[in-house]
């Protein structure tokens, strides 16, 4: 696990729960079935790869891919090595920010990352530029550079001891990962691939940089009972001045204070509010 400390930290393996080892293990399980489905029925094995890999030519009647393509995985080596950084990265995150900061971070920046992904291939494909429709990519390595670049943007200058010989700072070994991966995308020629983890590395920014430490999930709530709030504000105040129009023409004058309250004079000069007091506030 990579410990943060004052010194270079020495990754070792972490505490394998939570969220962590929720993706972990589904990645994990999804291989091994396929490797036995490929053994038992090659023909169907085929099938699933392409039913649940990113596709922007089949995303559109297939909307499950930009969920699925994450837990595809294909090659021992990498996929060893892709999830042993999302456990020594995404535990340390896991930790500090929480499982649900962590898996909403992990599925906003795949899914959105991977549905932009397919919007440009399908407008640069339909102008004939260099990436296809037809192309289709899965692994969990944009998920990787996703959650490296939220542990770079925590920790940029917390530095990391590899292999007891290099060290080197979270921000550099961030881009030092990215610009890997884009290499051997682009030199196999996998460019989808590259757009791919290109445009889940921004998602991930962009959660980062605008959404709350509590997640999507408590921005959405704060932002829903705001409406509300300003809904009820708004029909309280509309109702206080009917009110005060009923009572001017029963001869009487009220005062109503600008959230729809009735305000007492002479016992506001007596006992005036205290405006840090929430509970006389909605």
């Amino acid at each position: 696990m990579a410990f943060r400390s004052n010194g270079p930290v020495m990754l070792a393996l972490p505490a394998f729960r939570g969220v962590t080892r929720q993706l972990v293990l589904a990645a994990v399980i999804v291989y091994f079935a396929l490797a036995v489905l490929g053994l038992a029925a090659p023909a169907f094995a085929g099938t699933v790869v392409e039913l649940f890999s990113l596709s922007p030519a089949h995303v559109i009647p297939m909307l499950w891919q930009p969920v699925t393509y994450s837990f595809l995985n294909f090659g021992l080596i990498g996929t060893i090595f892709a999830l042993l950084s999302i456990w020594f990265f995404g535990s340390v995150l896991e930790d500090d920010l929480g499982g649900r900061w962590l898996a909403e971070y992990f599925f906003v920046s795949t899914i959105a990352g991977g549905a932009l992904a397919c919007v440009i291939a399908v407008l640069l494909g339909a102008q004939g530029a260099w990436i296809s429709r037809a192309s289709a990519t899965a692994g969990m390595w944009p998920a990787v550079m996703a959650i490296l670049l939220a542990y770079a943007r925590f920790y940029p200058d917390q530095p990391l001891q590899l292999m007891f010989v290099l060290s080197v700072k979270a921000r550099h070994l961030a881009a030092i990962y990215l610009l890997v991966y884009l290499a051997m995308s682009l030199i196999s020629g996998d460019r989808f691939s590259a757009v791919t983890v290109l445009c889940v590395a921004l998602a991930g920014f962009l959660y980062i940089r605008f959404t709350p430490k509590r997640g999507v999930r408590f921005l959405a709530s704060e932002t829903i009972f705001g409406w509300r709030n300003a809904w009820y504000r708004a029909k309280r105040r509309r109702a206080a001045k009917k009110f005060q129009v009923y009572m001017r023409n029963q001869g009487r004058d009220v005062n109503i204070d600008s959230s729809g309250r009735y305000v007492d004079l002479d016992d506001e000069k007596r006992n005036p509010r205290d405006p840090n007091d929430k509970r006389w506030m909605n």
